[in-house]
């Protein structure tokens, strides 16, 4: 048997997306914030590719509601955010815990506040990851 292999630079976010849909993930639901947008741009790009569901939420919380309620639906999820939509997750985000939900939250953290420097990525959040 033999393989191809293919170089290609990607961008960390994109490769992101990719990774996400290569291991199965068919539901992502997310609000943009930068710099985690270009994930959820990457998901509704390519999950209509492969019979996947894409869905841009009215606000952060929302999208950790719709992830955990397709993930108890059978649906192998994900949603990305950054600093403050992480936030406003964490309520969701510990009853999916609580209930062992399965789920993906991608966290492209930011330096901020500050102008200039929320649309790059830091290191910020760590603590609260």
């Amino acid at each position: 048997m033999t393989t191809k292999s293919q170089t290609r630079n990607l961008q960390g976010n994109y490769a992101c997306a990719l990774g996400a849909i290569a291991a199965g993930c068919r539901f992502f639901a997310g609000y943009p914030i930068t710099p985690s947008s270009e994930v959820a741009e990457g998901m509704a790009r390519e999950l209509p590719k492969v019979d996947g569901v894409f869905i841009q939420m009215e606000d952060e919380i929302a999208s950790m509601a719709a992830i955990l309620g397709a993930s108890m639906g059978g649906a192998k999820t994900m949603t990305a955010t950054s600093g403050p939509g992480f936030s406003l997750k964490q309520e969701n985000l510990g009853y999916g815990a609580m209930a062992e939900v399965p789920c993906v939250v991608i966290n492209v953290m930011r330096g901020g506040p500050s102008t200039g420097m929320p649309t790059r990525p830091a290191q910020a959040d760590i603590m609260q990851a």
